[in-house]
């Protein structure tokens, strides 16, 4: 492991709960992490080697911490690229690289990558401003898409008629044909330089309706095995169409007729994947590691039923987090709580997650309600 005894150093950017998670593996295999992230109050704070604080949307922030590092990767898509890309030119390297994560910051890149590739998604189009629509030829329902910056349900909104239109911002966006779809899917693809692929199971995601979060996951997703097949060879070929190096988490939409479109992907750890640090040989976080530093990948698989649930800010808090019944919650045989560390809460800010393992799903899954249930996440 020669990354761990020499002077090898690793930059992340992003200092959030992902970042966090992945300091937890590169604590185990001894590696010197530097960390740049906008807050001073970053859950990373003390668990790194090096911790900056600066503007992940800065070229001269991200540059000057690149050039400190020998490899750089990310939790987070809000990056400058073009620092990215220079430092990529000067020998640095950057996985996933900067090329991808272009593409994937912008939504309507991303679609067009898709097409281009053969990749299935539903159809969409281009709007560079509110001016450009012609609100005549819209059909609802349609999903508006902001192109840019959009996170955990912001930057996305269900259009049923014209007055929802009211309060968009004038940015850039795309609006997408609204797909039937019977279940939303997701897998997580880890890549290493060698060409190494492990693919993890197949989940279900299931959605909070109000805030368009995930609530719930699901490790397997109740489907076909010729449903699960088809979803997992299209999230390869999202992987190769990418030629990534490092995790890709593919997000799809099961339709009513048993199609698979792609929704959207993500050039790192990815919530849909929590449940893989209890639920498998080798979590997201330890695949995200050995794959970009080109160590052998192992096993991804899992043999229970894992459920994992996202913990968020109750709604009417804000402020110093205090949380409630997480020890009433830890008496429950087989859960695993997660906090992520951050100190000020917010209406459905992600504050932590739970996992809960089980042999039957049914069990699993009323547990993991029960425990939802239970803890609270208020301000003082």
């Amino acid at each position: 492991m020669k990354h761990s005894t020499s002077n090898f150093t690793l930059g992340i950017l992003g200092g959030g709960q992902l970042g966090k998670m992945l300091l937890q593996v590169t604590s185990r295999l001894s590696i010197k992490t530097n960390i740049l992230d906008p807050s001073d109050e970053s859950p990373c704070k003390n668990m790194c080697s090096n911790f900056i604080v600066g503007n992940l949307m800065d070229f001269e922030s991200v540059y000057n911490f690149g050039k400190e590092c020998d490899l750089i990767t990310f939790e987070i898509e809000h990056i400058n690229v073009d620092a990215l890309e220079k430092l990529e030119n000067e020998g640095i390297k950057v996985h996933p690289s900067s090329s991808t994560l272009r593409i994937i910051q912008d939504k309507s890149r991303q679609k067009e990558f898709f097409v281009e590739n053969k990749i299935p998604t539903s159809k969409f189009t281009y709007y560079s401003s509110l001016e450009g629509l012609n609100y005549a030829e819209l059909k609802y329902p349609c999903v508006w898409k902001k192109t840019k910056f959009g996170y955990d349900g912001y930057g996305v909104k269900i259009l049923n008629s014209k007055e929802d239109l009211n309060d968009l911002p004038d940015t850039q966006f795309i609006i997408e044909e609204m797909v039937p779809f019977k279940k939303e899917l997701a897998t997580t693809i880890a890549r290493n330089e060698s060409g190494d692929i492990e693919i993890f199971p197949v989940v279900e995601m299931m959605f909070n309706e109000t805030s368009n979060q995930v609530e719930f996951v699901i490790c397997p997703a109740q489907i076909s095995s010729e449903i699960n097949e088809k979803a997992k060879k299209i999230a390869l070929k999202v992987s190769e169409s990418f030629k990534q190096v490092g995790l890709m988490a593919v997000e799809m939409f099961l339709t009513k007729d048993d199609e698979i479109l792609v929704n959207e992907v993500a050039p790192r750890p990815h919530n849909s994947a929590h449940y893989s640090i209890e639920g498998c040989v080798n979590s997201q976080f330890d695949q995200h590691i050995n794959s970009i530093l080109n160590l052998p990948l192992g096993c991804s698989k899992s043999n229970v039923y894992a459920i994992m649930a996202n913990l968020v800010g109750d709604n009417g808090y804000h402020g110093e987090v205090l949380y409630d019944g997480v020890e009433d919650a830890m008496k429950i045989d087989n859960v695993k709580v997660h906090i992520y560390g951050k100190k000020q809460t917010k209406p459905n800010r992600k504050m932590g997650h739970i996992t809960v393992l089980d042999t039957n799903l049914k069990e699993g899954l009323k547990k993991a309600q029960t425990v939802k249930k239970l803890i609270q996440i208020k301000s003082k």
